[in-house]
């Protein structure tokens, strides 16, 4: 091995360790992959993808990239089961922050707290207003002007953690949930990584 081949390795080595969650396509996982290969998040690596839906398409686009990427189905399992295997793949990973990409299980108050400050997740609204779920049907129902995404520390509540970072859209005449959706999600694939990389030049090695 050359010098350089040494320094490259150092330089491999010395990034921050992501691990993603996903149970659908991966849309938000995809776009930190980019931001980590065009050098937005120059200082991270994925080293787990993990989904509890078998055939999520987030996981067929991990392995196309070249990422570990690991099923674990909720079927059969308890949701402490399930998370005692997701945790086994994350230690062994050496992973350092959790990225919940459209993961749709929620997390026990035990693995929160083991992971405190180092689980970030992505919300299509601007928090506190409409946490949970239909947030676009909500926002329209409400006469919002206003909406967008909000990265946050995951914390016991339900997007009720600290937050990271906003990105605001308006709101359109003549806006549906789905034309909404489809704006809002373009500034959650700008706002994710914009964080990610935000809470990296802080956040202690393990």
């Amino acid at each position: 091995m050359s010098a350089g081949d040494g320094a490259e390795s150092d330089r491999r080595d010395s990034r921050y360790r992501l691990g993603i969650l996903l149970s659908g396509r991966g849309s938000n996982f995809l776009a930190i992959c980019d931001a980590i290969a065009d050098g937005r998040i120059p200082d991270a690596t994925i080293v787990a993808v993990i989904s509890d839906v078998a055939d999520a398409p987030g996981l067929n686009r991990a392995a196309e990239r070249g990422l570990p990427a690991f099923p674990i189905p909720r079927g059969g399992l308890t949701r402490s089961e399930h998370e005692a295997q997701v945790e086994k793949i994350l230690d062994s990973a050496g992973v350092e922050l959790v990225c919940l990409a459209g993961y749709m299980r929620i997390l026990s108050a035990g693995f929160v707290a083991r992971w405190r400050g180092r689980i970030l997740n992505i919300h299509p609204a601007l928090l506190p207003k409409f946490p949970g779920l239909h947030v676009q049907r909500r926002a329209l129902e409400s006469g919002e002007q206003e909406s967008g995404c909000t990265v946050h520390f995951v914390d016991e509540g339900t997007d009720t953690g600290p937050v990271v970072l906003q990105r605001r859209v308006p709101v359109l005449p003549g806006d549906t949930e789905e034309t909404l959706s489809a704006r809002i999600l373009a500034e959650e694939h700008r706002a994710y990584p914009e964080a990610i990389q935000k809470v990296l030049r802080t956040l202690p090695r393990r």
